[in-house]
C-alpha cells in the first residue's frame, strides 16, 4: 500500500514521511481521497470529530466500500456517531481504541 500521512501539525507528517516514506497531504480529505482505508488515532472526540467528519475531514475523500478505523480511545457515542456517519456515506467502519494511557505502573512480583 502506499500511504498517505496527515497530521495537525504538518512538520510532523513531513517527520514521518522523511523517515518511513509516504506522502504528506495538507488535510485529512485530500489524504483521504482515493484511499481504501483510514486509520485515526488522536486525543479526544472531538479531534476525532475534526479529522473525520469536520469540513475537511478524511469522510469527505473517502468513497464508498472503503475502511475508516479508529484507534483513538474514545467514548463510546463517539463510535456509534462515527458508524452512522459511515453507514450514511457506504463505509465501513472499525472503533479500534489504543489501550492505556501516559501512567504506568510497574509491579515487582
Amino acid at each position: 500500500h502506499s500511504v498517505r500521512v496527515y497530521n495537525r501539525t504538518a512538520s510532523r507528517a513531513d517527520t514521518w514521511v522523511a523517515t518511513h516514506r509516504g506522502t504528506a497531504y495538507p488535510t485529512p480529505r485530500a489524504a483521504a481521497d482515493g484511499a481504501e482505508m483510514v486509520f485515526v488515532c488522536v486525543g479526544n472526540d472531538d479531534d476525532v470529530r475534526q479529522v473525520t467528519t469536520g469540513e475537511d475531514g478524511a469522510l469527505q475523500g473517502l468513497a464508498p466500500g472503503s475502511l475508516l478505523i479508529d484507534h483513538t480511545t474514545a467514548s463510546a457515542s463517539l463510535a456509534q456517531e462515527l458508524d452512522a456517519a459511515c453507514r450514511e456515506a457506504g463505509i465501513d467502519f472499525l472503533d479500534a481504541p489504543v489501550s492505556g494511557g501516559a501512567m504506568r505502573r510497574r509491579f515487582d512480583g
